[in-house]
Formats: structure tokens, C-alpha cells, sequence
């Protein structure tokens, strides 16, 4: 098991990504890894919306874990788990569901700062302690900022990027192995943060995210694709339906 966790920490390299097209159970781990997936890691929209859940914690914690465990036993690469806040109201549940994790043979783990309970960003130093946490595991722990989440995209600009950093300082004190920035798309402030962080940055492909290429020039470390797969799919999936059952009538 450690050897994964290792394994996976090092795959986070500047410059040259790791890529990870998002899955959300057993069998698109599989055929993840089948089209050559050096790691996989869940959405937490698109494990909830498999199984009929909204996003935000509506799934259960139970499911998520015995999700993660068939998923672990399904392939040889190190997998990630999107956690969304934790599934705790203190730092020491957060704790708890990562050493469980652990325990399933998970890799890593994604922990956002944002705040279930009113929709706001937590405070710096309570994230801090939640990511420490889970951290204290031994997992690697993938700190997401949903800064640029609640900020419009006009107003993405130098002094968002800073109060990015801020965070980005305070959670790898924390432990954490990598940034999270998702809908931050805007090249000049990602390859800032990337240059300023003292932390391997995580970017989620966005319609209006540069190319993988460019990401990477940029000095990203990790490139995620969200719930963008489950959703292709699901797309795919209902436009055959609808094929199907509307010749049928």
C-alpha cells in the first residue's frame, strides 16, 4: 500500500502532468487503465450520479468506501478518491474516513475548502487542521481551493491568484501533496501560481482551459477531467436510448 502512495505522489511532476480522465466506479477504472491510465481517481458528482445521488455529500459515506474498495481491487494502479469536504463536521472525523480509506487500499485523497453547511469557503486555518488530518493517514492528499469555483471569471485576476496562494501555503504546511484549482483556466494566472506555489498544481480541463500541451509548458503537475467522462458517457448512453425505444414505437 505504500508503495502506491509513493508511487503516486511521484507521478506529480511539473511540467509533465499526470492525466487523469475521471472515473466513478470498478468498471471505468478498468477500461481507464485498459487505454493507458498511470493512475485513476473518482468525481464525487459523477460517483453520486451513477448510483442517483446529487453531488455534496448525498451519498453516503458507506457507499463511497465500498465503492473505493471495488475499485482498488479492480486494478494495479494507485487510486484516488474525491472526498469532496471530508465527510466530517471536525477535523478528527475527517481523520477517521481517511484512515478507512487507507484501509481499502486508496492512494489518495481530494478535500475541498469549501463549506457544505452555508456554501462559503471554510477559513484558512480550520482547512488547515482538516487537511492535516487526513494527511496524518499517510495518504496523499489532493488540496482542493474552490476560489476560482465562487469567483466569476471575470474577476480571475492577480489578486485571486495571491489569496490562491495563501491557501496553497497553508494546506502543504498542513501536509498536503498537491493544489487543486479547478476553473481556473486563464493562462497568465495559472502559470503564476504554478511558478509561486510551493505545491504541484492540479487543473481541471475546462471548455476554455488551454491544451494539455500548454498545461504543461505552464509547469502543471496534474491535469483532471472532472465530470466530464461520466457525463460523455451518460450523453452517449441516452442518445442510444433514445434510438432504441423511439424506432421501437
Amino acid at each position: 500500500m505504500t508503495d502506491m502512495i509513493k508511487k503516486f505522489a511521484e507521478l506529480h511532476q511539473p511540467g509533465k502532468p499526470l492525466v487523469l480522465y475521471n472515473i466513478w466506479d470498478a468498471g471505468s477504472a478498468q477500461v481507464a487503465v485498459r487505454a493507458g491510465a498511470k493512475a485513476v481517481a473518482t468525481g464525487s458528482l459523477s460517483v453520486a450520479g451513477a448510483q442517483g445521488f446529487e453531488d455534496g455529500e448525498k451519498l453516503p459515506f458507506d457507499f463511497a468506501l465500498t465503492n473505493a474498495t471495488h475499485i482498488v481491487h479492480a486494478v494495479d494502479v494507485p487510486v484516488s478518491i474525491d472526498l469532496e469536504t471530508g465527510y466530517g463536521d471536525d477535523a478528527r472525523t475527517v481523520g477517521t474516513n481517511a484512515r478507512l480509506m487507507k484501509e481499502a487500499g486508496v492512494a489518495g485523497l481530494n478535500l475541498e475548502d469549501q463549506d457544505l453547511s452555508n456554501g462559503g469557503l471554510r477559513d484558512v486555518a480550520a482547512q488547515a487542521q482538516r487537511i492535516k488530518a487526513a494527511a496524518d493517514s499517510g495518504l496523499f492528499i489532493n488540496a482542493r481551493t474552490d476560489l476560482f469555483i465562487q469567483t466569476p471569471a471575470d474577476a480571475h485576476d492577480d489578486a485571486l491568484a495571491e489569496k490562491a496562494l495563501e491557501r496553497c501555503a497553508a494546506y502543504a504546511d498542513a501536509g498536503a501533496g498537491s493544489f487543486f484549482i479547478p476553473f481556473a483556466a486563464d493562462e497568465k494566472l495559472i502559470g503564476s501560481i504554478c511558478e509561486k506555489a510551493n505545491l504541484p498544481v492540479n487543473i481541471m480541463m475546462m471548455p476554455d482551459s488551454p491544451s494539455p500541451s500548454r498545461l504543461a509548458e505552464l509547469g502543471v503537475a496534474r491535469i483532471s477531467h472532472g465530470p466530464g467522462p461520466w457525463m460523455a458517457a451518460m450523453a452517449a448512453f441516452e442518445a442510444e436510448a433514445l434510438k432504441i425505444f423511439q424506432s421501437s414505437v
